[in-house]
């Protein structure tokens, strides 16, 4: 399983994460707004998101979101703890520079990466933040389906103040 393909689509260019993307993702990043509703609230400080991006760099599963009309760092997200057991991967870490928020731009970064995905295993579940409504909404715009009572993720790690969303393979 890829987890660190390269996607293209009309909007977007996701392709694996590099340490030369530091600058143009913290540049996205630095605004507190994007972190404004999640649970890492600090995430827009230099320290903070350098422990992140490091993170991603390590994750082997971190993706740099490109606008391609513009050729420039726009976000990032990330595929990460397969579980083969439930037959799933995690999408998440994702953020996005406000002018892209809420429209087709984070609707195409999810189909790709879901279509991806969805080629090595059914479900793809994503972990959210229980008070981020802007993303729970996001999550509701794509298909997922809320899980109830799950508080693991693919690693065993326990997330009390979040809620998964499962978005399944379409059969057929």
């Amino acid at each position: 399983m890829d987890l660190q393909p390269t996607l293209v689509g009309e909007r977007v260019l996701l392709r694996p994460t590099v340490a030369e993307d530091w600058a143009g993702q913290y540049a996205v990043a630095s605004d507190p707004l994007i972190w404004e509703l999640h649970p890492a609230r600090d995430r827009w400080q230099e320290a903070m998101f350098r422990r992140f991006f490091e993170e991603a760099l390590a994750s082997g599963g971190g993706l740099t979101i490109i606008d391609r009309a513009s050729g420039t760092i726009i976000g990032a997200s990330r595929y990460c703890f397969p579980d083969p057991v439930r037959e799933e991967v995690e999408i998440g870490y994702t953020f996005l520079a406000r002018e892209h928020w809420g429209g087709a731009v984070n609707r195409e970064v999810k189909q790709l990466m879901l279509g991806h995905i969805h080629r090595f295993v059914p479900t793809a579940i994503f972990v959210v933040g229980e008070n981020n409504l802007r993303s729970r909404r996001a999550m509701d715009k794509i298909g997922g389906v809320l899980q109830p009572r799950r508080v693991e993720r693919g690693n065993g790690q326990m997330l009390h103040d979040h809620v998964f969303y499962a978005v399944r393979r379409a059969e057929g």
